[in-house]
């Protein structure tokens, strides 16, 4: 549920809310005319409009460990687009100024063990050229902070002319948030009648367009909670009737002692539930670990840096497990407050 929180109901971030990406309509890897660019900027509220081009490429080896972003950009428009980046004074000029320059999320280049002046070569698959990088500047974020950035044009003058004003990807940027669903409309109406249609989307729906990939994931992680909690009232159920079983005698003599049916019952609830929410509390703790764990990981989702286990998700475990204690003990407890004294104390297990 952590999960499906962090990718359905998360709220963007203040700045990623500005955000809009322009693709191909047909797919990413689609490219469309760099020339795209000058004419979405006319589109009244946009703020600025950046190249974003994925490269690819193999850093070492294939290997997953070894995979993370890489994207050409236009540097002098990175830290408008994305103001949350925090990258010193010096490094954002000496990254601006280089051609070879790259910049990198500091989680990224603690991982590699990368410094300020190394040399990164990476060898391109999309693109059949090898760049060598120098690294310049490091940012950080509170998300999306493991990314490569590098010069477009150092890309564009390495690769062959009939590729070089074709990209991939638009980053726009709009005036307001209010303004980005007509931003977004107007783009792909201007291309709607070109050889290369667009489409048009807030970062949000653009990341969540690469879950459509696995499938419906919204209904597995549904699936999969459902069933959990399904199993889970089963062995309840059969743990508390086993309990109440092994404990008919207790029963017959707390009704001795005057206890009524109405207490009898509630003692056996109570029991169930605290036993439910105990196990709930626990399991809780285990999820904010886990958490911890994939936010900690080589995960390239964004969504997953930022996983947690927010306090709604906490309060809903909470009172599923109290639902599956009560409904998982309601018949035997039913049954043994309404069972006779007699039969009680003479009942053998």
């Amino acid at each position: 549920m952590a999960m499906y929180w962090a990718f359905y109901f998360s709220e963007p971030s203040p700045e990623a809310a500005l955000r809009l990406i322009t693709i191909n309509r047909i797919s990413l890897a689609n490219v469309m005319p760099a020339s795209y660019q000058e004419r979405i900027r006319t589109v009244p509220g946009v703020r600025e409009v950046m190249i974003s081009q994925w490269f690819g490429g193999v850093y070492k080896d294939t290997d997953f460990k070894n995979f993370f972003a890489r994207f050409a950009v236009e540097p002098e428009k990175v830290f408008v687009v994305d103001p949350e980046y925090q990258v010193p004074e010096d490094q954002k000029k000496a990254f601006i100024r280089e051609r070879t320059a790259c910049l990198v999320g500091r989680p990224l280049a603690e991982r590699y063990g990368w410094k300020l002046g190394d040399k990164v070569m990476i060898v391109g698959d999309i693109f059949p050229v090898t760049l060598e990088f120098t690294i310049r500047a490091m940012y950080d974020a509170p998300r999306d902070n493991e990314n490569f950035l590098f010069h477009y044009d150092y890309l564009r003058e390495s690769i062959s002319p009939g590729r070089r004003d074709r990209v991939s990807a638009f980053v726009v940027l709009a005036e307001s948030a209010e303004a980005v669903p007509r931003i977004a409309r107007q783009v792909d109406d201007m291309f709607r009648n070109a050889p290369d249609q667009t489409r048009t989307e807030t970062e949000r729906a653009f990341e969540l367009s690469f879950l459509g990939y696995l499938g419906n994931v919204k209904m597995f992680l549904l699936a999969v909670c459902g069933a959990v909690t399904f199993t889970l009232l089963l062995v309840t159920g059969n743990t508390i009737a086993m309990s109440v079983r092994e404990r008919v005698r207790e029963i017959g003599i707390l009704k001795t002692l005057g206890f009524t049916p109405a207490a009898i019952l509630g003692i056996i609830l109570s029991e169930s539930v605290v036993i439910s929410m105990a196990g709930a509390v626990l399991g809780l703790g285990i999820s904010v670990g886990i958490c911890e764990f994939i936010r900690r990981g080589p995960i390239t989702f964004v969504d997953l840096k930022a996983l947690h286990v927010p306090p709604v998700v906490g309060v809903l475990g909470l009172v599923l497990a109290a639902l599956i204690g009560l409904s998982s003990a309601a018949a035997p407890a039913w049954a043994a407050s309404r069972r006779p004294i007699i039969e009680c104390l003479r009942f053998t297990d």
